[in-house]
């Protein structure tokens, strides 16, 4: 019974699309690992936001963040659900081992947050599923009412302290305004942080991630997280991530989302950029909203595309590349991590703050070559990725055999 999944009992579809949303990720998170922080959320305070630079961060925004963030999220609880499920029929009690699972992925998101990356989401969704596996029984459509409750908790938030930011005392708003809008010499510090040994980066690196894990998770994160993954946990039992809907129905879907997700996403851009990014209109007021819940949308988009392709049998080279990454997704994630510290700070090359948005794209493509084509290499060879391995013997607290 302590044994996990086996890979004849994966549903390929769902693997495909973990694989997409994983190497999607990485379109956003590579600002996040070559920038300072503010130019991830204030694009306009770092490098050059013109010509093929703008259209880099136009692409990267309306087509993948949080898009990609949204079907992690929603894959998380599906997760959950099929993980607890196959406890189940095998006649294990699935809490148990549930939460020793959970605990070494929260071990995993803390060293990667606190020594690798603070953009870490790993804590996040750890914290998230101690709660939302409670509700893994509930009827789906209970869980994706419930989900978008949750969803617009953190929205109203973002609202609310838009509309108290005139009502706080004059430090609090300074503070505020600051982290939005950093001065230079604010820049060049983190800058030359990163750039410098790993030690030096410490002191960027555990605040950004206590706040993560903390004020953050609070406000937004275990809002955003376990709301989506409780609707992941709905379109899973719905069949949806499995393509076992019609072809009829993801089309509907995708058509229906296309047609009201991308014309809100575009309208926030252009609002954004009609309010010069301003702080009480693009982070905490309307202007933060049309990207909040368009990308929901077009995440189905994706998802409708992907079952399209899975159900017709298309791109079958493609798509069992994307489906090797995807059954290494937290080898991969660390991945992306591992290499772009160590192109971007000073253990490594210490290129950060110094590659505009066109050259990080070129070093996304070039991650992305590689996993595609190591992927499946490695698990002709090997039963698991490296980290799904270590994760696995530790939750089931027995060593499993990676060699096939």
């Amino acid at each position: 019974m302590n044994t996990p999944t086996q890979s004849s009992q994966r549903i390929v579809a769902i693997d495909i699309l973990r694989g997409f949303a994983l190497l999607g990720i990485l379109v956003m998170n590579i600002q996040g690992f070559s920038m300072p922080s503010v130019a991830y959320d204030n694009p306009t305070m770092h490098g050059d936001f013109t010509g093929l630079n703008w259209l880099v961060w136009f692409f990267s925004h309306v087509l993948t963040d949080l898009k990609m963030m949204n079907i992690f999220s929603m894959l998380f609880g599906a997760g959950i659900v099929l993980f607890t499920d196959r406890l189940v029929e095998r006649g294990v009690k699935p809490l148990r081992i549930h939460y020793r699972r959970t605990f070494w992925l929260l071990v995993i998101g803390l060293v990667h947050a606190y020594i690798i990356w603070q953009g870490d989401i790993l804590v996040t969704y750890a914290l998230c599923s101690l709660i939302v596996v409670l509700m893994r029984n509930w009827q789906p459509r209970t869980q994706l009412i419930v989900g978008l409750i949750f969803l617009s908790v953190s929205a109203f938030l973002m609202l609310g302290s838009g509309i108290s930011l005139e009502f706080m005392p004059p430090e609090t708003a300074a503070e505020l305004l600051t982290a939005w809008q950093k001065t230079p010499q604010a820049l060049q510090a983190e800058i030359v942080a990163f750039r410098s040994g790993w030690l030096a980066q410490m002191a960027y690196r555990v605040p950004a991630s206590l706040d993560m894990n903390t004020s953050s998770f609070f406000f937004w994160g275990f809002w955003r997280a376990g709301g989506l993954m409780l609707i992941g946990m709905a379109l899973y039992k719905w069949g949806v991530f499995s393509a076992a809907r019609s072809r009829q129905f993801y089309v509907r879907l995708l058509s229906i989302s296309l047609l009201i997700g991308l014309p809100l996403i575009l309208l926030g851009v252009r609002y954004n950029t009609s309010v010069d990014w301003s702080i009480s209109a693009s982070r905490f007021g309307i202007g933060h909203q049309f990207n909040y819940w368009g990308s929901i949308l077009m995440s189905m988009v994706y998802i409708a595309t992907v079952m399209l392709v899975a159900k017709a049998g298309a791109l079958p080279k493609l798509s069992h590349a994307l489906a090797s990454v995807g059954r290494m997704a937290l080898s991969n994630y660390l991945f992306h991590s591992i290499v772009a510290t160590l192109i971007f700070y000073g253990h490594g090359l210490g290129l950060f703050g110094s590659v505009e948005r066109i050259g990080q794209i070129g070093i996304v493509f070039a991650i992305w070559a590689v996993q595609l084509v190591l992927s499946p290499w490695w698990l002709a060879r090997f039963k698991f990725g490296p980290a799904e391995w270590a994760w696995r013997s530790l939750t089931y607290w027995k060593l499993q055999p990676m060699q096939k």
